[in-house]
């Protein structure tokens, strides 16, 4: 990997990677340690990466960093206000159902949330995840279902006391 290409990296997946990180850690400063951290492994790794398989392995490093660091209890525990936005006059408030979303996430275990996010905000295949998390695809498949279920369980939850 030359120099242009890592640039491009960077240009490329760094967005999508602090998103996923700061939605798992909820620490705009964690997040970016991630994303750092992931980078920093891909250029020291550089030769053994394959080419294409870029996007892959900042996923996989940066899932493994954050399994790693609520595994040690780091999970931020601060003021996530600091990371919300008014919506413009005329707007609908988006944020109000983003965090209601990220409260139904939170309630599922690490695994299952994770594999929510790579699926479903990330856009990864099954063969893709099971890479990720050293899982096979079956087991991967099984955790999202259970993930799905529970999702609709809380969310069918939340209408009835509605």
């Amino acid at each position: 990997m030359t120099v242009a290409e890592y640039d491009k990296c960077v240009s490329q997946y760094s967005d999508n990677l602090y998103r996923f990180a700061l939605k798992s850690l909820r620490s705009d400063d964690e997040a970016k340690d991630i994303v750092q951290e992931s980078f920093l492994r891909l250029w020291e790794n550089r030769e053994a990466v394959l080419s294409g398989k870029e996007k892959s392995y900042l996923f996989t490093v940066a899932y493994r960093l954050i399994v790693d660091r609520v595994r040690m209890g780091k999970r931020y525990t601060g003021d996530e206000s600091v990371l919300r936005t008014s919506p413009a006059p005329g707007r609908p408030d988006y944020n109000g159902i983003s965090e209601l979303i990220d409260r139904f996430l939170d309630e599922l275990p690490p695994l299952q949330k994770s594999l929510i996010m790579l699926r479903d905000y990330e856009g990864y295949s099954y063969r893709e995840m099971a890479e990720m998390t050293r899982l096979s695809e079956t087991q991967v498949k099984v955790y999202i279902f259970r993930a799905r279920t529970a999702l609709r369980r809380i969310i069918g939850d939340i209408n009835n006391i509605l």
